[in-house]
């Protein structure tokens, strides 16, 4: 069993891994700890998987992973948890923007301190303030009040978790901003956070745009919805369903009696029918919602295959 496995997703980085990869070595040298890297090269049209290559045959400590096309940062993390055999499982970006020099400490919080996941908090950040730190902000605190997980910043890429963690979670779509979360849901309740060195990137530009915050609060709905009600659905959308139609058919108990009251004034022509009448077919479209996404999460297909071009160093 080997200490510590670093994965490492990357996209058009070609510039920045030789530098990353001797830092990495740098540390776990000085660390004295057994470790593998894995770089995952989500889909890249520069040469990062021929710096990857060359990476690998200096150190056989380096793996790779190739996907064929690009998928995200979600689907690149994903396979690494799958291949990762770390007792201690970190990630981190590529771009140089998260420190090596972090990991001795991160790794001393998981083995130490029996933490299952340690997220780090850029606290003091090298980033636009307008278009990225602010919507950041806005999107923590969103996450926190949502999750109930006290962190400051879900989203640091910067991370260290249990090997048993990232074994029983799966992540896919955009959930790489709320793997906490997911870890939680999981069971997994001792979830911490370290300040951590936060750079500024060195080569090339991000590759992520304004729309990841939109992206990321319609992702906060889905996972919040799916933490509680994903494995039974019927208990979300039967509930007001079933309630929706028993207020609709209430009413129309009402208007019949009214009509049977007085007779010649038109049931049609009051507001409420048309309120009644709504409801019911909404708590009806509920309820069949509720049954059919309970067939779903009972037969749900994988979710997480993807075309891999080619692996390094890993069965």
């Amino acid at each position: 069993m080997i200490n510590i496995s670093v994965i490492v997703p990357l996209f058009n980085e070609d510039e920045s891994l030789p530098e990353l990869a001797d830092w990495i070595t740098r540390v776990m040298k000085e660390n004295n700890f057994t470790y593998e890297v894995i770089m995952v090269d989500d889909g890249s049209t520069d040469n990062s998987w021929a710096v990857i290559e060359s990476i690998a045959r200096i150190n056989t400590n380096f793996k790779g992973i190739k996907f064929q096309r690009n998928y995200g940062k979600s689907a690149a993390l994903n396979e690494g948890f799958k291949a990762a055999i770390g007792e201690v499982v970190i990630t981190m970006d590529a771009d140089l923007q998260d420190s090596p020099d972090e990991v001795p400490e991160l790794y001393k919080m998981i083995q130490a301190q029996g933490y299952d996941l340690i997220s780090g908090w850029k606290k003091k950040r090298y980033d636009n303030k307008l278009t990225k730190n602010l919507p950041s902000k806005l999107f923590n605190a969103a996450a926190r009040r949502s999750s109930g997980i006290k962190l400051h910043d879900f989203n640091c890429g910067l991370k260290a978790y249990k090997k048993k963690v990232v074994k029983s979670i799966e992540v896919y779509g955009e959930m790489h901003r709320y793997i906490p979360v997911l870890a939680k849901w999981a069971g997994f309740r001792k979830i911490g956070e370290k300040v951590v060195e936060h750079r500024a990137r060195k080569f090339g530009v991000t590759k992520f745009g304004l729309e990841r915050f939109v992206n990321g609060f319609l992702d906060l709905g889905t996972i919040s919805f799916i933490s509680r009600f994903g494995k039974r659905p019927m208990h979300f959308f039967g509930l007001y369903g079933s309630l929706c139609f028993f207020i609709g058919f209430l009413i129309s108990i009402a208007l019949i009696i009214n009509k049977f009251i007085h007779p010649f004034q038109g049931l049609t022509n009051s507001p409420l029918f048309f309120m009644a009448l709504t409801a019911m077919i909404i708590g009806m479209q509920l309820f069949l919602a509720g049954f059919i996404g309970e067939l779903i999460a009972r037969n749900g297909a994988d979710r997480n295959k993807y075309l891999i071009e080619q692996r390094l160093g890993l069965d």
